[in-house]
């Protein structure tokens, strides 16, 4: 089994980690770019080309399913690659796990890029699957940016300022951004008040990685052998896995850079 992953950066470690934990036995194909990085200000023309032309790099190598480990880059460019590469390639998007915090009945809070917030597609979200439960909106100036880069100091400067737009009544966070999930302990301890309610954070990464397996028709293996390669393209280029990436756990969790290439 090979599974592939792109992102313009390292969003997507937190899918990643979440299909490794599923499936140690899958071949893994991460597929970045960072030669076009970042995605977010960029147009949706110009991001969807970027986007098919990272997913392209991995369709090459033949994986079972292609996730878009973006948030963004679902946004604008999911139907253009689902259109280019499906039926032969399934292709899994990224969707905030807005319908599942709004089950929990509390006020939402929803965490994401400034370009997303507010968008027409986030309010979308909203309207079709908060079923009437208050959302706010809070936008994480600089925190993507700074979760890519490993920067703890801007990382902890960024969760601040979004904590302090965040309602105290919230009792869920939805974790809007793929990179943030992967600071999520830091997010959950800024935003815990003393008195406050319990809090919770829904993010997407186990939800897509169970969604990818469906679609190929396999099943959780968590206690296969940890025998999958990881093969990590740069733009189309055959590299490594990028250094911040270590800095996270769900990064550390991949063992190998490719099948003759341990790390």
């Amino acid at each position: 089994m090979k599974i592939a992953l792109m992102d313009s950066g390292i969003g997507l470690l937190a899918a990643t980690a979440a299909v490794r934990r599923l499936r140690p036995d899958a071949d893994l194909v991460l597929s970045l770019d960072p030669d076009g990085m970042p995605w977010g200000p960029r147009t949706p023309q110009d991001l969807t080309g970027r986007a098919l032309a990272v997913a392209e790099a991995a369709a090459a190598l033949r994986p079972d399913a292609l996730v878009v480990g973006c948030n963004t880059a679902t946004v604008h460019a999911l139907t253009t690659l689902r259109a280019r590469l499906e039926p032969d390639l399934p292709v899994i998007g990224t969707v905030p796990a807005i319908k599942p915090a709004a089950a929990g009945g509390g006020p939402v809070a929803i965490w994401a890029t400034p370009a997303t917030t507010g968008s027409p597609y986030q309010r979308g979200l909203i309207e079709d699957f908060a079923d009437g439960v208050p959302v706010t909106e809070v936008p994480c100036w600089g925190l993507a940016e700074a979760v890519e880069h490993a920067d703890e100091t801007a990382v902890a400067t960024a969760v601040a300022a979004a904590a302090a737009l965040t309602p105290d009544d919230v009792t869920g966070i939805v974790l809007g951004c793929t990179h943030y999930e992967l600071v999520a302990e830091r997010i959950r301890a800024a935003t815990c008040r003393p008195g406050g309610p319990e809090l919770t954070l829904y993010s997407s990464a186990d939800a897509v990685a169970a969604q990818t397996l469906r679609r190929i028709g396999a099943r959780p293996e968590p206690d296969a052998p940890a025998s999958g390669t990881v093969t990590v393209l740069l733009s189309g280029r055959e590299g490594d896995l990028p250094a911040a990436a270590l800095a996270y756990a769900e990064g550390r969790l991949l063992r190998t850079v490719s099948a003759a290439q341990p790390y």
